[in-house]
């Protein structure tokens, strides 16, 4: 249906649903924006010119959290939650987390397919040539309090990129994908480089003959990694790319739209990524795997402790998801290959009686967080930097849907259903307030 241009139309008819009422959402427009009011189905055609004294506009009901609204179109993401399907361009995660890697699954977020050889070791040779920072960047990771946290470190470091970038005062397609290339590889130096210094140790110079995930690997903890240790974390960067409009996304796209640049987009998707209900949730699971290895508790008893006092337990459920988690699936096996290969099971253990307990007591599934956890910290990667390792991965597809938006924008403006005090509410003099 199209709706008609404001102030044209007298009645316009939406038929819809909405809790015990079934009839039509009347939207009446004559230069004043009206809330939908819901009325018995009266035939084809309503209309509708009395107003009311207060309205706003909303062409379906408000939900918190805007859970289920569809705010934009997008050919980067699919997802079916109740069939537990995540595609990035329509290829199913368990194709791409089998066969895939991730400067493949790169170029597949931010050209629209698959590469062919040539394109594939073209974009690989782009994103090495692009590994490195200017010397003032790397002092700013110098500079700041060893206190500070690597999510904010990486935040204002991202921001400060653009000052550097040859492409800074450019918002054209082709030097989207220039800004997208050097981000993905600059990030990543970024959270690594800056692990190294808080803990005195000298940064490790990129090696640009080895793949994305094996380079971070190396910068990080100063060794080539092992094979097994570089194909878990080139799998967990596909699984987390992209996910179609999640809260550090949409903060991305909202930014593009005001035909602001990449990196201030960038920039405010770190913000949100941040928030312990996004970015945060597997640092908490590991802190839970932490105290009951500590505590030398049963992990079942202690969960059982935290549900029977009301606390959640993080890394299970999902906003959009009904069935499990696809990512879920693949991480629960890299979390055990890998506790079995370093020689640290008790993880993948604990985690495995929590999740059997949770889905049995709650119907709950573990979702990306949960395996997270255990995978990462046998890795060897510390738990404050899992947070920024997701924004290691995420940023491919944070820039896949920059560039969507730019390339066809329009600024991002809802409306809110208003719940104050009913309108005119009359000013009241000082003298006369009780």
């Amino acid at each position: 249906m199209v709706r008609p241009p404001l102030g044209e139309a007298q009645g316009w008819c939406v038929r819809a649903t909405s809790g015990r009422l079934e009839g039509e959402w009347v939207l009446a427009y004559k230069r004043k924006l009206h809330s939908p009011r819901p009325l018995a189905w009266l035939g084809n055609a309503i209309n509708l010119t009395e107003r009311d004294p207060m309205s706003s506009v909303t062409s379906t009901l408000p939900t918190k959290g805007l859970e289920g609204i569809v705010a934009t179109n997008s050919s980067i993401c699919y997802i079916d939650g109740d069939r537990g399907v995540l595609a990035y361009r329509g290829i199913d995660i368990h194709e791409l987390a089998d066969h895939s890697n991730f400067e493949e699954t790169c170029y597949l977020l931010w050209f629209g397919r698959l590469p062919n050889r040539a394109e594939l070791m073209d974009l690989r040779g782009r994103l090495a040539q692009e590994r490195h920072l200017d010397p003032a960047v790397v002092q700013f990771l110098r500079d700041v309090p060893r206190s500070a946290l690597p999510m904010d470190v990486l935040r204002t470091a991202v921001s400060s990129l653009a000052f550097y970038d040859a492409d800074n005062s450019k918002n054209d397609h082709d030097a989207n994908v220039r800004k997208a290339i050097r981000l993905t590889s600059q990030i990543a130096m970024i959270v690594a480089a800056y692990d190294r210094i808080r803990k005195g140790k000298p940064v490790v110079e990129a090696d640009r003959s080895i793949s994305h995930a094996a380079n971070f690997l190396l910068q990080l903890n100063g060794t080539r990694p092992s094979a097994t240790a570089e194909r878990a974390l080139d799998i967990a960067l596909i699984l987390h790319a992209d996910h179609e409009l999640n809260a550090s996304t949409f903060a991305a796209r909202v930014t593009a739209a005001t035909l602001s640049d990449m990196h201030s987009s960038i920039t405010s998707a770190i913000g949100a990524l941040k928030g312990p209900l996004h970015g945060g949730a597997n640092e908490a699971v590991f802190r839970i795997l932490q105290t009951i290895d500590r505590e030398k508790a049963d992990p079942v008893e202690y969960v059982r402790s935290m549900l029977a006092q009301k606390k959640k337990v993080p890394g299970f459920g999902h906003r959009v998801y009904h069935t499990e988690d696809p990512r879920a699936t693949h991480l629960r096996v890299m979390s055990r290959d890998l506790g079995q290969s370093s020689g640290q099971p008790q993880w993948y253990g604990m985690s495995e009686k929590i999740e059997q307990f949770v889905k049995a007591e709650k119907k709950l599934n573990a979702n990306v967080d949960f395996y997270s956890a255990s995978t990462y910290h046998t890795l060897g990667i510390d738990e404050d930097l899992f947070t920024p390792i997701f924004a290691v991965s995420r940023i491919s597809g944070w820039a896949a849907h920059v560039i969507e938006q730019l390339d066809d924008n329009r600024l991002i403006r809802p409306r809110a259903e208003y719940l104050g005090p009913d309108y005119p509410n009359r000013y009241v003099a000082m003298e006369k307030r009780g």
